[in-house]
């Protein structure tokens, strides 16, 4: 089991930056790639940017070039700075952890979110 958590989220206004922290605890050996998605009112959950364990990143077209995901695998814990924030950014932030049991099987563990709004 993995137990996550989030936290950074707030409120800030157009062009403003957040940072946002996932603490991961529990079976954390085990994690592999890692990531954040985000679900505004009435939408869908959409990816915002993942991280393998070495370090390969990836992101979702909106948010490139003003995201930053990074992961401190010795503290476990997960980053993602945004910067440049726009209205449309505002959503529930969710990270995610992704592995593999022992005999192959794929899990994914949720946190619970954090409330990130742009507004003036």
């Amino acid at each position: 089991q993995v137990q996550l958590v989030e936290s950074g989220g707030g409120l800030v206004q157009p062009g403003g930056s957040l940072r946002l922290t996932c603490a991961a605890s529990g079976s954390t050996v085990s994690i592999n790639a890692m990531g954040w998605y985000r679900q505004a009112p009435g939408k869908l959950r959409d990816l915002v940017a993942s991280i393998t364990d070495g370090g390969n990143t990836s992101y979702a077209e909106p948010v490139k070039g003003r995201f930053t995901i990074s992961r401190d695998n010795a503290k476990n814990t997960m980053y993602l700075q945004m910067n440049s924030l726009e209205p449309e950014d505002t959503a529930i932030y969710l990270c995610h952890a992704d592995g593999r049991t022992s005999w192959g099987a794929p899990w994914r563990y949720w946190g619970q979110g954090t409330q990130v709004t742009v507004s003036s």
